[in-house]
């Protein structure tokens, strides 16, 4: 029973993946992004070749018509290479900053942003002798699952490229043989298409294996934060509160809200009851508001104490059974009244100061 409740049979919940991801753990597919990058950096290489080149030519144009085996010594050397070095940040500069621009951008779209501190923080605990033994048999133990995958993976790779290299070369295989005789240029676009070919193959290859890594790791990814039943319940009872707790919170809140209401009935006006179920308190100032405004109100037990407030501070209470009802559907503790109801409550309220007045005046 204990391992059953151990279980993670539960999908991660949006709190979870937001934790996982904020330390770094997300599902992610190096041989994905390694594909994507080397389709990227081909595309580029189409792209910059005839610059490339034009590039190359030039510099070997310039070598070899100025090349002067007399001027070279210790002193000169570096303003002789200088041109080249001009040559060879043209070639490889702009190709280089696209491709980590689109490198930084796949991986990007791969898994989005993050930026975990957890991942470049630096533990010491990592350098003890038990943890770095620990890693060490994980990483070389081959019958852990995760290294077996990754052997496979890595199996498969070679005999991917390997496949993809025969069948590049088998099917021009008449034309490799016969290069022997063929003039340098022809024989060089021979070649190029050769590889051109063979390296079309490994790209779609190594997309096909890419995505089938990115399955794999999203899948590995979404078994490793799955949740126990326990793990849900208790998340639950830290974003919603403990039910027990809560209703123990909401029935003290609602005292002291009742206590408050109490608080206030003996400076009420008049009490307007049904007479037995509803009861309804009432204060005019016209300092505070520019009505009548409900001080208390309540139901049943709720009235009965209303009530009993009134009598012993010498509140009125008017029975009104409309107005009454009306009062406590429709207007809430501290709110004015409605203006179709000033008539009937101004009513009230006038008979009760000329009892007042009439009293007092006896």
């Amino acid at each position: 029973m204990g391992n059953e409740a151990a279980e993670k049979t539960e999908e991660a919940t949006t709190r979870r993946r937001t934790k996982e991801r904020e330390r770094g753990n997300v599902a992610k597919s190096r041989d994905m992004d390694a594909a994507l990058v080397m389709v990227a950096g081909i595309s580029l290489l189409g792209v910059f070749a005839k610059n490339m080149i034009n590039t190359i030519q030039n510099m070997m144009r310039e070598t070899f018509s100025h090349l002067n085996p007399n001027s070279f010594s210790v002193d000169n050397i570096m303003g002789l290479l200088l041109p080249y070095f001009h040559y060879t940040a043209i070639i490889v500069l702009p190709f280089f900053v696209l491709l980590l621009i689109a490198s930084i951008l796949i991986i990007r779209l791969d898994v989005g942003h993050v930026f975990a501190l957890e991942k470049v923080k630096f533990n010491l605990e990592n350098l003890s002798p038990r943890r770095m033994l620990q890693n060490a048999k994980r990483m070389f133990n081959p019958f852990e699952p995760r290294s077996m995958v990754e052997f496979a993976k890595s199996i498969l790779k070679i005999v991917v490229v390997a496949a993809c290299g025969y069948s590049a070369i088998n099917s021009r295989k008449g034309d490799l043989l016969g290069l022997v005789g063929l003039e340098f240029p022809i024989a060089l676009n021979i070649i190029i298409s050769v590889l051109i070919n063979m390296i079309i193959n490994m790209c779609l290859a190594m997309l096909v294996l890419g995505y089938l890594d990115k399955k794999y790791q999203t899948y590995e990814y979404e078994k490793s934060i799955k949740m126990t039943k326990q793990e849900v319940k208790d998340e639950h009872k830290d974003t919603e509160g403990d039910p027990k707790i809560k209703a123990r919170i909401k029935s003290i809140q609602m005292q002291m809200a009742r206590q408050r209401m109490m608080s206030s009935v003996p400076d009420a006006d008049v009490v307007v009851t049904n007479p037995t179920h509803y009861a309804v308190a009432i204060k005019y100032d016209k300092t505070k508001a520019p009505a009548p405004i409900v001080v208390a109100k309540g139901v049943d037990y709720v009235a009965f104490q209303i009530r009993e407030i009134a009598k012993e501070n010498n509140v009125p209470i008017v029975e009104n059974r409309p107005v009454a009802r009306n009062l406590y559907n429709n207007v809430p503790i501290d709110g004015v009244i409605p203006s179709d109801m000033y008539v009937a409550v101004a009513e009230i309220l006038a008979y009760v100061f000329k009892q007042k007045n009439g009293g007092e005046g006896n």
